[in-house]
């Protein structure tokens, strides 16, 4: 089994080496916000403009690529996985930006906002109904996080994704 920590130290001294500052999303972002869940890959949201850039590093690390769009691209490496989200669009650019650095185990890293996390756990839930997971982890945000969460934030996020009947039965 690959040691997610030392994959995690290997990319963040990439993205610094590329000039990029990346923010973590995905399950481990889940877990950095107090919610416990088992993962297997690593997230990261980075600028668009650095994509090609991002893309030639991790090949050069022996990372091969099994997708790749304007939007997302998904790498592996043995068993170990990695995965980019682009900020393109203003809204994932200001969640980039606003990604809050913490010192951890693994290097300084910046982590998305719980909203944010929400905001691109219920993307992926909205394109694909199967990833339950998603859904799980929006629940779990939101119970431990409901007395500090931004509402109305939230609420822009699940009315971009026509989901406000969500947002309103996971309030309830």
């Amino acid at each position: 089994m690959p040691n997610l920590a030392e994959q995690i130290r290997e990319a963040l001294t990439m993205f610094a080496n590329s000039d990029t500052q990346p923010a973590l999303i995905g399950g481990l972002a889940v877990a950095a916000h107090q919610v416990v869940r088992a993962t297997k890959d690593v997230d990261f949201l980075v600028a668009a403009e650095a994509a090609d850039k991002i893309h030639n590093a991790l090949l050069n690390l022996g990372y091969r690529c099994l997708y790749r769009s304007e939007d997302a691209a998904n790498y592996v490496r043995g068993t170990e996985g990695l995965d980019l989200l682009y900020a393109h669009r203003p809204l994932a650019r200001r969640l980039l930006a606003q990604a809050t650095p913490r010192d951890t185990p693994m290097g300084r890293l910046r982590v998305i906002s719980v909203e944010g996390l929400i905001g691109f756990k219920l993307q992926g839930f909205t394109n694909d109904a199967t990833r339950t997971r998603d859904l799980d982890d929006i629940r779990a945000l939101l119970k431990i996080h409901r007395a500090s969460l931004d509402l109305a934030e939230l609420r822009e996020y699940f009315a971009l994704f026509n989901q406000l009947e969500l947002f309103n039965e996971l309030l309830a």
